[in-house]
């Protein structure tokens, strides 16, 4: 197997950065997941966002100011180039939801595969 992407072009590789789940109550949710799972906080951004170590995955509480997706639980795609995943995943039929837009710490879009999935494209600023 290849560790070439399938378009050839690996300088865009990705992988999920994160599960981000919208909270209405970020540090409720960090205590909440803390006493039901024994999960440890890794980065808490006051009430906008917190980052939970969940065992290798990082589950991304976004409070009311960080929820980009209007609600929708979304997996987090980490790439080095936004816009380049971005035409890759519209060629492949998926479409996009939010456009680009700079947030506090890296670009991010909201877009949709084919069959509905919402999922947040996010890179370097």
């Amino acid at each position: 197997m290849s560790t070439e992407s399938a378009t050839g072009n690996d300088s865009w590789s990705s992988k999920i950065g994160n599960v981000q789940y919208p909270v209405a109550d970020v540090a409720r949710a960090v205590q909440f997941y803390q006493k039901a799972f024994h999960l440890d906080p890794r980065f808490i951004d006051g009430d906008r966002y917190a980052a939970i170590d969940a065992g290798g995955t990082t589950l991304g509480l976004a409070g009311p100011a960080e929820d980009i997706t209007s609600g929708t639980p979304a997996a987090a795609f980490k790439v080095g180039d936004v816009t380049a995943a971005l035409k890759a995943f519209i060629e492949e039929g998926g479409s996009i939801v939010r456009e680009p837009q700079q947030g506090p710490h890296e670009v991010r879009a909201v877009a949709q595969d084919p069959w509905g999935n919402t999922v947040i494209i996010y890179g370097p600023k």
